[in-house]
């Protein structure tokens, strides 16, 4: 039985509300102005990328930053980048390295291992850096919450630069100065950069202080970064609705296009993606999870390293290792999120899924919290369960702020942190029952009595005949799409199934022929593999449009996001 998601389809505008978009395709004006512009010049700037910002000094902290950091190139002194394992964090620190050696800076990048350190700054591995002799630590992506580290760091005269763009927690830690534009005392209006946008920022204030001071040129400028800020912006789902965003997304794309960078090359090469057809999907669905399998299953030092290569055959052999990673990575994440199923349906009836276990490997605990959320719609928290403690990953639905509810049990839990719908933990194994049912009755409390079912938002309703090249060409103005600004969605009713036939590994997905009674469409619909024999005749679809070629030749196809019997 088909289990349709609520359709929220605005109000078509009027005349007179599209009147100044006439300059635009009628349909491409419509979804603009349900996307909340209003003039067309503001929405024109938008779809351009306009930056929004041209000062990094904007940024509470900067200023600071970039004294301390010339101080210490000027002495020579070491300087560590401290990031984190997933695809923003080694963007951000192979980003920060490039600009600190093109500065003449003695500089080495440090990110901890997933499994033997656990996220973000540890104890261990600062009193380790300083007695190496570093004196400077930046961290990249992480550090926000990180008050006891912090002071350990202190104490070993390690001075701390926090660059970071999680959610801030009661107390900042007592570094040199922290750049993160959620703190409060940041006005910035960037509140929303990923992890590696922030450490760009950092880049363009260095970058522009050597320019004014040293008034010699510089090895590398703004633009050679852009390519890594695109992936890291775009991997991190981060909201491209998003000026500061946008701007970066767009601008790092047409880098990606140019694929100057042995390693971006190499990896493009193994992911079968051609340059010039670089795209935030390209991006979200096989550049992404291709660095991030290497911190997931072993080293994130991995990915840095293809980032990093100078030499195409280096380049070559590490984005190979990458692929082979990425393969392991999603069969392991298919065998566990089978495994949490048969935890979760245990105890059915709970308003959040909670399943911790010694055989969930612990890089890919986020992906099984994902899925689960998503095939559920319920929260989601996974845990690989240690033997003295657990590391846990949590995803949410919007109608539950995951971290929010992580703080209220933050007496509990050794650390944590992340943001509304996605976090994480570590907690000493003593604590799991006590965690469990106190955050379960956080959700109930919040979600019991809810009829809890997704929301598909429906850009606008379309007849078949209205499907045509010129609209897929002018929808392609709204690129890069992704989180907070999805690419259009549109209905089409009452369309008779014409054929049906699961396909794929597992006949996990639906190939359909659909008519209106004039013209016959073929569709796509990923993992509905399972409804094959059961559609009803008539169907109204939720769908995008996708250009897909046969010979040679190019064909609209819809690609079908959900379906429901017509009526």
């Amino acid at each position: 039985m088909l289990k349709p998601k609520r359709w929220r389809l605005p109000p078509k505008p009027s005349a007179h509300e599209l009147a100044p978009f006439a300059s635009l395709h009628p349909i491409l004006a419509q979804i603009l102005h349900q996307r909340g512009w209003r003039s067309p010049a503001e929405a024109e700037a938008f779809l351009r990328g306009d930056p929004v910002n041209g000062d990094p000094f904007k940024l509470h902290g900067m200023a600071k930053a970039v004294a301390r950091i010339r101080h210490a190139i000027r002495k020579g002194e070491k300087i560590v980048v401290y990031g984190d394992f997933d695809a923003d964090g080694v963007t951000s620190t192979a980003l920060l390295v490039s600009v600190l050696r093109a500065l003449g800076a003695d500089v080495q990048p440090y990110i901890p291992h997933r499994v033997d350190e656990g996220y973000g700054l540890n104890d261990a591995a600062l009193i380790g850096l300083a007695r190496r002799g570093f004196k400077l630590c930046i961290t990249v992506d992480c550090g926000i919450r990180s008050v006891r580290e912090v002071q350990t760091a202190n104490a070993h005269r390690l001075d701390m630069i926090i660059t970071d763009h999680h959610s801030v927690g009661p107390e900042l830690p007592p570094a040199l100065t922290v750049i993160n534009p959620k703190q409060a005392a940041c006005q910035s209006g960037e509140s929303m950069l990923a992890g590696v946008g922030v450490t760009f920022r950092l880049a363009q204030a260095l970058l522009k202080i050597a320019r004014e001071a040293d008034k010699r040129p510089l090895p590398l400028q703004e633009s050679d970064l852009l390519d890594l800020v695109a992936i890291g912006t775009v991997a991190d789902l981060v909201p491209l609705n998003r000026p500061e965003n946008r701007a970066l997304a767009l601008r790092g794309i047409a880098a990606l296009h140019q694929a100057r960078r042995p390693g971006v090359r190499a990896l493009l090469k193994a992911a079968g993606i051609a340059p010039e057809a670089v795209d935030a999907t390209s991006i979200g669905f096989a550049i992404g999870p291709r660095l991030n399998a290497a911190g997931r299953l072993e080293s994130a030092m991995k990915a840095y390293q293809l980032l990093m290569a100078e030499d195409e055959a280096e380049a070559a052999e590490r984005a190979a290792e990458l692929n082979r990673l990425n393969a392991r990575r999603q069969e392991l994440t298919r065998a566990l999120q089978e495994h949490a199923r048969k935890i979760a349906a245990l105890d059915s009836d709970a308003p959040l899924i909670f399943a911790a276990d010694s055989a969930f490997a612990q890089g890919v605990v986020g992906l099984v919290a994902s899925r689960l959320t998503e095939e559920y719609y319920r929260p989601s928290v996974i845990l690989h369960q240690g033997q003295a403690e657990s590391h846990g990953s949590c995803r949410s639905i919007p109608e539950f702020n995951i971290t929010e509810a992580l703080d209220a049990c933050a007496d509990l839990l050794v650390r944590h942190g992340g943001h509304a719908q996605a976090a994480g933990f570590t907690i000493y194994n003593e604590n799991l029952p006590a965690f469990r049912e106190r955050l379960t009755a956080i959700a109930a409390a919040q979600l019991g009595g809810r009829t809890l079912q997704p929301t598909l938002e429906i850009d606008a309703e379309l007849e078949l005949d209205q499907l045509s090249f010129d609209l897929y060409e002018s929808l392609q103005a709204l690129e890069p799409c992704g989180n907070s600004f999805p690419q259009p969605i549109f209905c089409a009713r009452n369309l008779r199934v014409l054929s049906a036939r699961a396909v794929g590994t597992d006949a996990a997905h639906l190939q359909l022929r659909l008519s209106d009674g004039e013209r016959v469409v073929k569709a796509i619909a990923f993992n509905f593999g399972k409804y094959a024999e059961t559609l009803p005749p008539v169907l109204d679809i939720a769908f995008q449009i996708v250009l897909n070629e046969w010979n040679g030749e190019p064909a609209l196809e819809l690609n079908i996001k959900d379906l429901r019997p017509a009526g």
